[in-house]
């Protein structure tokens, strides 16, 4: 179990990652960025999750050089795009990615989603990418059950994450189990459903109980689901308060509660769109 902001959980290659970190979806590249990722690193974040597409690398790097933290004591994840996908165009969009981030390697590459006819040419040269050093672990966002199946089929070295859509009102069970029987860690993006869950019964009543934000409750459900959790904040307070979950646990009727909360709803789009 995860008890502290910067343990870890240990991915199926042996690499080590922090079991919490901070995403940077729609957050502007520049001033906003560099604060955010500055502050969380400053209260102990260890893990910055970013992607070509959020066009704030460049923000997101200077933040890491400016931390003052060794780079080795960090944890950075980055995507490849759609319109990158493919073998030569994945190598090339990493090396951008590299270029802005302006660090040697990555700790996390990830294919953002799974575009049919692409993502298997794409995984090629990502592992090209990892036996050349370049990047500790490698991993998939937004992949089906049936994505993973296709992956697994001819991979030669296995995904370590699926970074997918995941909160109480979608528990993506089926995929879950799954991911543990492969070994494959899930991750959630969008894990307070942009604010949607604030406002839930059940949710508000446990976060009373505890003395708790319905945000706190949310990603400590997360974290005793065993999945790694990236939340969004560009607000010092936020950032310090959304960590603080080390200090209290939700027992196995307050877990089965939040759980069945799930209506299998969507906030952002359904991998399978990308199977047109």
């Amino acid at each position: 179990m995860i008890n502290h902001l910067q343990d870890t959980i240990t991915l199926n290659n042996g690499v080590k990652m922090p079991g919490f970190g901070l995403g940077v979806y729609k957050v502007e590249d520049g001033d906003v960025v560099i604060h955010s990722v500055k502050t969380a690193i400053e209260h102990g974040y260890r893990s910055i999750d970013t992607a070509s597409f959020y066009d704030n690398e460049t923000g997101v790097g200077q933040a890491i050089k400016e931390s003052g933290v060794p780079r080795e004591e960090l944890f950075i994840t980055s995507k490849v795009w759609n319109d990158d996908q493919g073998y030569e165009q994945t190598l090339q969009s990493f090396e951008t990615s590299l270029k802005k981030l302006g660090v040697d390697y990555l700790d996390l590459y990830l294919i953002h989603w799974p575009v049919k006819d692409m993502y298997k040419d794409t995984w090629r040269a990502m592992e090209k990418l990892y036996e050349d050093g370049k990047i500790r672990a490698i991993g998939v966002s937004n992949f089906h059950i049936q994505h993973l199946e296709n992956l697994l089929a001819d991979c030669t070295v296995k995904p370590v994450i699926n970074q997918v859509e995941y909160h109480p009102h979608l528990t993506q069970v089926e995929l879950h189990t799954f991911c543990k029987r492969e070994n494959i860690q899930l991750e959630a993006w969008s894990p307070l459903k942009r604010g949607k869950l604030f406002d839930d019964p059940t949710i508000i009543d446990i976060a009373d109980k505890h003395g708790k934000t319905p945000a706190q409750v949310i990603l400590r459900w997360d974290l005793q689901n065993d999945v790694v959790t990236i939340p969004k904040s560009i607000t010092e307070e936020r950032i310090i308060e959304n960590a603080n979950i080390y200090d209290f646990s939700l027992t196995d009727e307050e877990m089965n509660k939040i759980s069945e909360l799930n209506k299998n709803d969507r906030a952002g789009t359904n991998p399978d769109r990308y199977d047109d």
